[in-house]
């Protein structure tokens, strides 16, 4: 069952989210400490994958063409939208509440990185759930984590997760009919550094040293496979 890693995953946050809901009445300052540590958690596995690839020309490439593209349809603001929207349908939290905040933030941290890319491309590929297994136990943790401080918004994340991965995992059973094993091990390189520097951004927000609007930058996990194509493709003449 190729969507079987995509489903725990789902399940995982949601259960963390539930259980993080028990410590949401920590006093701020811990609260404030606590973030500060998933700020500095979230930086060093952006760097750790950032550093996946050599090809920087290719990794700069995909980052200002999906710039280009996510600012064209700011998708930093339709997520903010809908992160919005949410938060109306849930007055009840209070008027404090951060449930756009929560799930915007959790989104971002859960879709982007290596593991919901290569786990899934497994599960559809191979129909090993291993990774993913692994990134539901993290997920649900650091969903745990995050709404302690964030709130209830965090389990909306499951919705674009799902969708993310189990996309990815029904692709991935036909990927073999067109992409060569060996195109598809630098494109899984290249988007991981790719990833990456946008998990890297994401720690910058939550530190709140930068207001990086990472959303806009997402498009850029799709462009890489393009640029790495062309890429290559200039490589063979020069070669």
């Amino acid at each position: 069952m190729a969507l079987l890693g995509t489903i725990v995953n789902g399940i995982c946050i949601i259960l963390g989210t539930m259980f993080g809901l028990f410590f949401t009445k920590i006093p701020e300052r811990i609260k404030e400490t606590i973030m500060h540590g998933i700020g500095l958690t979230v930086i060093l596995i952006g760097l750790s994958m950032g550093f996946a690839s050599d090809r920087i020309i290719v990794i700069l490439l995909s980052l200002l063409t999906g710039a280009i593209i996510g600012e064209g349809i700011d998708l930093d603001e339709k997520l903010n939208r809908i992160g919005s929207h949410i938060e109306v349908k849930f007055k009840k939290f209070g008027e404090n509440s951060r449930v756009a905040e929560g799930f915007v933030t959790a989104s971002l941290i859960f879709v982007i990185g290596a593991m919901a890319v290569v786990g899934a491309l497994d599960s559809g590929l191979r129909g090993d759930h291993g990774v993913l297994f692994t990134k539901s136990f993290i997920d649900g943790f650091v969903a745990l984590v995050l709404t302690t401080t964030l709130g209830f918004g965090v389990v909306f994340s499951v919705i674009p997760v799902v969708l993310y991965e189990g996309g990815i995992a029904l692709f991935a059973t036909q990927i073999n009919n067109w992409m060569p094993q060996g195109l598809l091990d630098l494109f899984i390189e290249d988007m991981t550094a790719t990833g990456g520097l946008l998990i890297f951004a994401i720690g910058l927000n939550l530190l709140k040293i930068t207001n990086i609007r990472v959303a806009n930058l997402l498009p850029s996990l799709f462009t890489v496979g393009i640029i790495l194509y062309i890429y290559l493709q200039i490589q063979s003449w020069i070669g």
